[in-house]
């Protein structure tokens, strides 16, 4: 059987699922061989969705993900 490749997106979950609080830039740099404008794009897919939350520290300087 072939495994399914998994998409970017999926990619992503799984990495703040493993990586709790984690931001974009942290995302970006455990998915090494996909751009940050995919990751930023998946990103902003899966927060539209409802699959994955963004938090923004007090002054704005950093955003971090996390899973509903």
């Amino acid at each position: 059987p072939r495994v399914q490749q998994l998409t970017i997106g999926n990619r992503v979950l799984e990495v703040v699922r493993a990586n709790p609080g984690c931001t974009v830039e942290g995302v970006t740099q455990q998915l090494q061989d996909v751009s940050w404008t995919d990751v930023f794009v998946e990103v902003d897919r899966l927060r539209r969705s409802g699959n994955l939350r963004l938090f923004q520290s007090r002054f704005g300087s950093t955003t971090t993900l996390r899973l509903p």
